[in-house]
């Protein structure tokens, strides 16, 4: 039977719970254990597909086709394991498990209540198996909110189920630090583990957010409050990149207190991958400066999982990255002068898709590096038929009816394995052989994930090559492009970027 490490947080939303569940489990993995993790969300979206990045953040699109809260791509990125649909769970789909079954009988005319329906739901995703060592279930929300009080619930139940020397309670709070008097308050950790202790959980060890390192005096009260050892008081300290913060835990012994609450021997472990990460932080490197042409700046977790692919490029190219946001509703060519190249994002409505159209065109004429995702592709195949093979008309079904539609919806596309109306998930793609595609793989057979509903058009694909372009990527039956290549250009499909590897140190 696997271990458990459940991670809640109290006082704040946004304290880094899906960072820290991360880094305990790359501790793990550090000295030798298999480590799965999955995320409950208590919100009551069915998944957050449909919401806004402007509210929620990017959403991250597992392999097989779910689309999951972004904290899935830390828990992929730092650990480089696969995760799928049933590793993030929100309230909304327990819900409606639970009132489908109901629906279809299987209670066999019981009252349907919260508990055990509710909370064994939940416990039945927790307890799945996964043939790992362990297990880190991260609670999505603070302590103390109405919809989280089930999943609380039902961790403390499912600590009972499986003995609770076999589960470990870990809790992220927040110390602030008033300038004006100069102190660091730990009374809102305070509160947030009494709070805890209310749902009765007992957190094992605390992690407290906080500008900087917590005296030794200031964990034996935070210690004495919250029922703890002071050693398990652990810092969850500020720092500028997020792949310190396994060094940053590893410094305070964390894995130790982890042995030692599942009797563990205690071990070193090879942290030499985020060592690695810190090294080049903290080199004098040239400066790479990547404008991303796009429309969702106003919250920093919009375009997440392509800034972190951005940054493991730099780290393997040895260069210090620097994005330039650029804002595709009001996009001009002076702002894109001082860039080394320009990306233009996936995304969808119409809104700012003809500024991305100018920033694919600058790129082109100027030869500027360019990689275009998703949409991105799509408006370079759309700037193509315009300017180079001299069809105004060329545009989207998606933003204009009567145009030549160089992209379009499929009429004979599988929706049932679509997502509904989205293409979502890994889908194959044969590479072109000798083309930039095959050299930067390294394989004409590729599989990448996919998140959008409109397609380069086949149709076009006699024309648009005529005039230069390279169709290098095609799906396995060859109606859909996937990727195309100019001189200067990579230009995917995908949501994924071509040079970056899920797993930091590969």
């Amino acid at each position: 039977m696997p271990r458990y490490i459940f991670v809640t947080g109290g006082v704040v939303s946004s304290l880094g719970k899906g960072v820290s569940a991360a880094s305990l489990g790359a501790l793990l993995q550090s000295r030798g254990y298999s480590v799965h993790v999955r995320k409950f969300d208590p919100y009551l979206n069915i998944d957050p597909g449909t919401m806004s990045p402007l509210q929620h953040g990017e959403v991250y699109v597992t392999n097989d086709g779910h689309e999951t809260d972004l904290d899935l791509g830390y828990y992929e990125r730092f650990l480089g394991v696969k995760l799928s649909r049933n590793d993030s769970v929100s309230g909304g789909r327990i819900y409606w498990d639970v009132l489908n079954a109901e629906r279809r009988g299987e209670y066999l005319g019981s009252t349907v209540q919260m508990i055990p329906h509710v909370s064994n739901k939940i416990k039945e995703y927790i307890g799945a198996p996964t043939g790992t060592d362990f297990v880190i279930c991260e609670i999505g929300g603070t302590v103390g909110d109405i919809e989280q009080k089930i999943f609380l619930e039902s961790i403390r139940q499912f600590a009972n189920d499986v003995g609770r020397r076999n589960v470990l309670f870990a809790h992220l709070a927040l110390a602030p630090y008033l300038e004006q008097s100069g102190e660091l308050k730990t009374k809102p950790t305070q509160m947030s583990v009494r709070r805890l202790l209310e749902n009765g959980i007992q957190a094992d060890i605390l992690f407290v957010r906080s500008p900087r390192m917590l005296t030794e005096e200031e964990r034996a009260k935070i210690g004495m409050f919250c029922n703890l050892p002071a050693k398990n008081v652990i810092t969850s300290m500020n720092v500028d990149n997020i792949y310190k913060i396994p060094l940053v835990y590893d410094s305070q012994h964390v894995f130790d207190i982890m042995a030692e609450h599942f009797g563990l021997p205690n071990a070193s472990g090879d942290m030499s991958a985020f060592k690695k990460i810190e090294h080049y932080l903290e080199n004098d490197l040239p400066t790479c400066t990547i404008g991303v042409v796009g429309k969702y700046f106003d919250i920093a977790d919009a375009y997440k999982s392509l800034n972190e692919a951005l940054f493991h490029a730099a780290v393997q190219n040895n260069v210090h990255l620097k994005i330039k946001k650029i804002n595709a509703e009001n996009f001009t060519t002076e702002e894109c002068t001082d860039v080394d190249g320009i990306l233009v994002p996936g995304g969808f409505g119409i809104r700012g898709v003809e500024g991305k159209i100018a920033a694919v065109q600058y790129a082109r004429e100027n030869n500027i590096p360019f990689m275009g995702i998703c949409l991105g592709m799509q408006v370079s195949v759309i700037e193509f038929m315009r300017n180079v093979v001299g069809d105004k008309n060329a545009n989207s079904t998606e933003f204009a009816k009567n145009c030549t539609p160089v992209i379009y919806i499929m009429k004979d596309c599988d929706k049932e394995n679509m997502g509904g109306t989205l293409r979502l998930g890994a889908y194959p793609c044969n590479i072109k052989p000798g083309t930039l595609a095959e050299k930067i793989y390294g394989t004409t057979n590729i599989s990448e994930r996919h998140r959008h509903r409109y397609e380069v058009n086949i149709e076009y694909k006699d024309v648009l090559e005529k005039a230069g372009m390279v169709i290098s990527g095609l799906s396995p039956d060859g109606k859909l492009p996937e990727i195309i290549i100019l001189p200067v250009f990579v230009v995917l499909q995908y949501i994924r970027l071509l040079f970056s590897k899920n797993k930091i140190w590969v």
